[in-house]
């Protein structure tokens, strides 16, 4: 699987680099109708020709870099393995390999080795996360029905 993984915090000067990077970048795709863009290296003063969605995800990647957070890029079709899903989901393997064989998350069979799309786990994950939130505003409703929240 390639994965791209700066997976290290960014520093706080290239937090503040990827902000005004991004800053700048988002008002010069605004002005980008085109599929494809040519940029310039400065540096070697050579010329790129790029689709302007890979100018689109870099400027992505900038905002992230400029909140501080780390960055994973994985190619949407990967199949990953049960413990690199049970690692994005922040579960154990056995428990990933009870959901798959209840059918909660689909998976091919490789061999003896279960693969599961790396899109189905973010979107399990998600899924997952949505129900927590509901969940947690369902029970501190019923506390504040049940005056736990009075002083």
């Amino acid at each position: 699987m390639e994965t791209l993984s700066l997976s290290k915090r960014p520093s706080k000067s290239e937090q503040r680099i990827a902000e005004k990077s991004h800053e700048a970048l988002s008002q010069i795709l605004e002005r980008v109708h085109s599929t494809m863009t040519e940029i310039e290296i400065e540096e070697t003063k050579e010329k790129l020709q790029i689709p302007s969605r890979a100018l689109e995800l870099l400027n992505e990647i900038l905002r992230a870099m400029s909140q501080g957070k780390p960055i994973s890029i994985v190619p949407v079709a990967t199949e990953v393995t049960t413990q690199k899903a049970a690692e994005i989901l922040g579960c154990s393997r056995p428990h990933l390999v009870k959901l798959l064989e209840n059918g909660e998350l689909d998976f091919i069979k490789v061999g003896r080795h279960r693969r599961i799309k790396f899109e189905d786990v973010v979107s399990y994950k998600q899924k997952m996360k949505a129900k927590q939130k509901s969940l947690l505003i369902e029970m501190m409703n019923s506390d504040e029905e049940l005056g736990g929240y009075d002083s």
